[in-house]
């Protein structure tokens, strides 16, 4: 009884070790998928607050309210960087070319 005591932690140990060693590899695919989708949606949302931005900026402009355009000129600012930051970013977490 004292021997098989003893015997526990190795053949657990052995047990643990040749599982390890039967570990297969990760596939990433999707995960470069999921990202690839995140970097299109980042670039359209990018693409349409840039327009919304303008579109509202150019109505007040036209308007002659020019203090009030100034929000949407911002907002076409922000557009543009989460087209142009957003969606490089994203891209280069997974190596993506742009």
């Amino acid at each position: 009884m004292e021997v098989i005591r003893k015997l526990i932690p190795i053949l657990l140990t052995l047990g643990l070790v040749s599982a390890a060693h039967a570990q297969g590899t990760m596939d990433f695919s999707g995960a470069q998928t999921l990202m690839g989708t995140f970097k299109t949606f980042a670039m359209y949302a990018g693409a349409v607050i840039c327009l919304g931005g303008l579109i509202f900026a150019g109505i007040r402009m036209m308007s002659g309210r020019f203090q009030d355009a100034i929000p949407g000129l911002f907002g076409a600012l922000f557009g543009a960087g989460v087209l142009g930051w957003g969606a490089g970013w994203i891209g280069s977490l997974t190596g993506q070319s742009m």
